[in-house]
């Protein structure tokens, strides 16, 4: 598991996406193709085909290196989609099998630049579940690095520094930077709930306490 304090670990985002590929892609070969055309709530107007095949771009486009300007804005996004119009979706799962299982060297010689990545492919990843009411949205055997990565993330990026106490662990999870003059805000709950404020995702009857901040502000995709 990563240190969610300490120094990058280089692994974590590939350790991530072999993570939720061993889970995910068994997942999708058994449902029928009708589930891939379900809506998915993360993501309005998009399907679970959408969402599956833009992941697959992705993570092909940092597998050969076709990171360039403008790269996953709306419209490229849009485009991956389109492109894959005409494959299976057999086709798409295997394109994102295969993403999954090569992107992660790729990543972790970056530098830190794209480990944000594998988190957001892990959140799909997510989205999808939830869309095809599958339990574990969000959370499964990944979450520990999916964490640790937020933590960085949030904490090189400046974010609104803030103290989580998660259900289950001891030690408190430190996000976004170093508090200043007053207390950071807090948070009380579960990991998961926790993933999709960050996320900007959909919280449903979810039992938590946050304090200091709102969930917009959370937001690290808004």
């Amino acid at each position: 598991m990563s240190d969610l304090h300490g120094a990058r670990d280089p692994e974590a985002p590939g350790r991530l996406l072999a993570l939720e590929r061993d889970a995910l892609v068994p997942l999708l070969r058994a449902r029928p193709d009708a589930d891939f055309a379900l809506p998915t709530a993360a993501c309005p107007g998009w399907t679970v085909r959408d969402v599956l095949a833009h992941c697959s771009a992705a993570l092909t486009r940092v597998v050969q290196g076709r990171l360039e300007k403008g790269v996953f804005s709306p419209e490229s996004n849009e485009r991956d989609i389109a492109e894959r119009a005409d494959w299976t979706n057999a086709r798409i799962v295997d394109e994102l099998e295969r993403g999954m299982t090569e992107a992660g060297p790729v990543i972790a010689r970056a530098g830190g630049v794209l480990d944000l990545l594998a988190v957001g492919e892990w959140l799909h990843a997510g989205d999808v579940r939830e869309a095809l009411g599958v339990p574990g949205a969000y959370a499964g055997a990944g979450l520990p690095d999916a964490l640790a990565l937020l933590a960085r993330s949030t904490r090189e990026s400046g974010h609104v520094p803030l103290h989580a106490d998660l259900d289950g662990v001891d030690e408190p999870l430190r996000l976004g930077a170093v508090a200043g003059d007053g207390p950071p805000a807090r948070y009380i709950g579960d990991a998961a709930t926790l993933v999709r404020l960050y996320a900007g995702r959909p919280v449903k009857d979810a039992g938590y306490e946050l304090a200091g901040v709102t969930e917009a502000e959370l937001n690290i995709f808004g």
